[in-house]
């Protein structure tokens, strides 16, 4: 059940913070602020120094609050497993890659592969992935979420890359269950205004609530 209650949770909550910093403190501070912001669900990406130590420390920190931890950038089973023994409720894929998503089942833990094409997209929800990373989102535009939909309408698909608080409400309109940021909403981050970042979440929550009439 913690499965597909993270997955429900991650399609209300609407949006996906994805966190890449410098350094383990930066890090923190980014999610305090973006988690200030009333954004749910955050993504621990393996690019940030320390990843493994901050999904640790926010799960332990964070335990039995309504925050979803996650870990991105994952590119292959092995650090798939380190980040779920670390905490992480979900993982996320730039691509897809069958090994992953299996071992993901085989623990019971939320996965969302990248895909590209029709083809990716069919594969890995026959693999069980029930949300489908459309990545890089900028390379298509909203407009590809609607293609998806055509063949596969049962698809849930989550666009990152090129989201922002201008085109946010146009990928719900065109079907998306929820979307990825990180640099639109962190930016605030490289000159140090956090203060920026909370504002910056607090829209995107807000953009996404309109555009979903709720």
């Amino acid at each position: 059940m913690e499965r597909i209650e993270t997955i429900k949770r991650i399609m209300d909550a609407g949006v996906v913070a994805v966190i890449r910093a410098e350094s383990k403190e930066q890090g923190i501070r980014i999610i305090d602020a973006i988690k200030e912001g009333g954004i749910k669900a955050l993504e621990i990406t393996m690019t940030v120094p320390g990843a493994l130590d901050i999904i640790k420390e926010l799960s332990e920190r964070y335990r039995g609050e309504d925050l979803i931890i996650g870990a991105g950038s994952v590119l292959d089973p092995e650090t798939a497993r380190l980040c779920i023994l670390a905490g992480a409720k979900y993982i996320v894929s730039p691509y897809f890659d069958r090994e992953t998503v299996r071992l993901c089942n085989r623990y019971r833990v939320a996965v969302m592969p990248g895909i590209m094409t029709v083809k990716e997209a069919v594969e890995a929800l026959e693999c069980g992935a029930e949300i489908l990373k459309v990545f890089p989102g900028n390379a298509f535009g909203p407009s590809i979420i609607s293609s998806f939909k055509g063949p596969i309408p049962q698809g849930n698909f989550m666009p990152t890359g090129g989201v922002n608080l201008d085109n946010v409400k146009d990928w719900i309109n065109a079907g998306a269950v929820a979307v990825g940021t990180g640099g639109d909403l962190t930016k605030g981050a490289k000159t140090g205004d956090y203060k920026l970042v909370t504002e910056t979440a607090a829209r995107f929550v807000e953009e996404v609530r309109k555009a979903r009439g709720n």
